[in-house]
């Protein structure tokens, strides 16, 4: 006979309180760079709490989490008195620390009913509180609906809708409110005032020259030159003029300097030995943050090569650097927490993740991006690499609902566009959105124009509307906007991606043997990506070849075991002429239904 399971907590007294959670940002970092330091400020904030704003504002302690304070009131105004309060002392005590190891508080606030015992309080409303934490940026306060009712506009806050909010562990969106002293400057800074910088900084050194020869000097410049160029071209990194770093050429110190003075997380310098026509250049990448090296490698060339506008040896010299400069963030987001991470990490490693073959990869690469998102709650970009993460999911065919990822993809581009209306990443990822998941080929092109109308440089917008040609526009022109894409990000960590883009407008376009070329450089790099195969499978059945192209299916299958026809068609966009190719050619080398 099976025993009753007794209720404990119907027995449990029952509360209903304003909670106030106070959080300390990036405190995994502070405790990691300087722990004494980091719990002696701390331990100031909580006793200044403890002692005199709980007092004041009829206040409990209901714990301390070691860098954060759960406190219980029965009254609205006095949450927000504490709250406001706090933030005020916070500031006041990071006046002259340097900013890197500043204590800034984020708070969240709710109306809670939660039962309690001896040792601590319970229920889904007080996780609710400790997840409205997680929209607050540095000193700011987010409370719920219901605590926001309580509160009067202008006289106990100044109060600003962020409308429905989707919250880590929790199944439905939550109606959230920023909210800020009564009569201060607004509750929300202007853009520019938080703007972030999540790019890495790349400094690149000119060349010294392993001779006296005076005429050889100059070409140390160009070197320097040539590489920023290229560097320059990829949006995922942030390069410092030459300009600037020329000040630093041949100082021993140099590495200290530069990231006292320029804030690079990376240095690239090297030397060079000129032998009659010829150039000997040995190159390394160091990473500031730790004194490392990241990459080296010697290169060989002709000198008149330094000259050409697409200069292969700079060329390869700057692919390389980039590439390592990647895999060495990637990296550490495989092994590190990712609290431990700074945020061009997780961006940088976020974005390349999505791009890699692998499973786990594939999925660490939400968690870096969704981590970056709850850090930096005002910016763009990660909400809009977040979108395409969910785009990806779908197309390489990843998804268990793709209705449900297709739904998530416009809520993270929508959100990115609330915070930066004029993005032309997120404009263009949205587009991107609606021409693959969607069909809506009207609103999928306006939003890639404008992207492209802001950033006619923006590489990702030239892909998209590659694609968006060759589904519903010009073969022809899918084309061309391919290459312009690929010119536009020479270095970039996803050329795969750009390759995969070509081949299928190539194959669209019915050039097919280029197509299965590109094609096949593609799969090279990334041999587990699904579009690709597709894609060769299209060109090379069409073209005649069936052999192979049973071949190439054999291997997406083997790739994806549950791939089906109707599988494949519930990706988006299957009303597309590219699409029914795909559909036909499928069907007549046997692919399952």
């Amino acid at each position: 006979m099976t025993s009753p399971v007794f209720d404990f907590a119907s027995v449990l007294p029952r509360s209903t309180k304003v909670l106030l959670v106070l959080d300390v940002v990036e405190s995994v970092r502070l405790m990691e760079e300087n722990a004494d330091g980091f719990v002696r400020r701390w331990q100031q904030l909580v006793a200044h709490v403890e002692q005199q704003l709980l007092p004041l504002h009829g206040g409990r302690l209901v714990k301390s989490l070691g860098d954060g304070l759960m406190i219980e009131f029965t009254s609205p105004q006095d949450c927000m008195k504490t709250a406001f309060a706090a933030h005020l002392f916070a500031d006041q005590a990071n006046q002259g620390v340097a900013p890197e190891q500043q204590l800034h508080l984020r708070a969240g606030a709710h109306i809670a009913s939660f039962v309690t015992d001896h040792n601590d309080i319970y229920g889904k409303d007080v996780n609710l509180a400790v997840r409205l934490t997680t929209l607050s940026g540095p000193g700011e306060l987010v409370t719920s609906a219901e605590l926001r009712d309580e509160l009067t506009e202008g006289l106990d806050a100044d109060i600003e809708d962020l409308g429905d909010c989707h919250l880590k562990h929790v199944p439905e969106p939550v109606r959230a409110y920023r909210v800020g002293p009564a009569g201060a400057a607004p509750v929300v800074r202007s853009l520019s005032e938080v703007a972030v910088e999540l790019r890495p900084t790349v400094a690149v050194i000119p060349f010294e020259a392993r001779s006296n020869e005076p005429e050889h000097f100059a070409i140390g410049e160009l070197i320097a030159e040539g590489i920023i160029a290229q560097l320059a071209r990829t949006s995922d990194l942030r390069v410092i003029s030459r300009l600037s770093t020329t000040a630093f050429r041949g100082r021993e110190s140099a590495m200290t300097e530069i990231q006292d003075r320029l804030d690079a997380s990376y240095v690239l310098c090297g030397s060079y030995v000129v032998s009659g026509s010829r150039i000997l250049i040995t190159a390394e990448l160091a990473d500031t943050r730790n004194n490392q090296i990241a990459w080296a490698e010697r290169s060989a060339g002709d000198v008149g090569d330094l000259l050409q506008a697409q200069s292969e040896l700079l060329n390869q010299i700057a692919g390389a650097a980039h590439r390592a400069l990647l895999d060495t963030e990637v990296q550490q987001a495989l092994i590190q927490p990712l609290p431990r991470l700074d945020s061009c990490a997780l961006l940088l490693s976020g974005v390349s993740l999505m791009h890699r073959s692998t499973t786990a990869g594939f999925q660490r690469s939400r968690e870096a991006l969704e981590a970056l998102v709850e850090r930096h709650q005002r910016s763009a970009v990660p909400r809009a690499w977040l979108a395409k993460w969910h785009i990806m999911r779908v197309v390489r065919g990843m998804s268990d609902s793709p209705e449900r990822d297709a739904k998530l993809a416009f809520e993270q581009t929508q959100r990115a566009l609330d915070v930066k209306p004029l993005s032309p990443l997120a404009l263009a990822i949205q587009g991107h959105a609606l021409c693959q998941l969607s069909g809506d080929t009207d609103a999928s092109i306006r939003q890639i124009d404008e992207s492209l109308r802001l950033n006619p440089n923006e590489s990702l917008a030239w892909l998209y509307k590659s694609v968006w040609s060759s589904m519903w526009g010009s073969a022809e022109a899918s084309v061309r906007e391919a290459e312009t894409a690929a010119t536009l990000s020479p270095v970039d960590p996803m050329k795969y991606y750009y390759d995969l883009m070509l081949s299928t407008a190539l194959s669209i376009n019915r050039d097919y043997e280029k197509s299965i070329e590109v094609g096949k450089r593609a799969l090279r790099a990334n041999k587990h990506h699904q579009p690709i195969l597709r894609t060769l499978l299209l060109a090379q059945g069409e073209s005649g070849r069936i052999e192979e192209a049973k071949e190439t299916l054999r291997l997406l299958l083997q790739e994806s075991p549950e791939f089906t026809i109707a599988r494949y068609q519930g990706m988006g966009g299957s009303t597309s002429s590219p699409r029914q190719r795909v559909v036909a050619m499928l069907r007549q080398l046997g692919a399952p239904e």
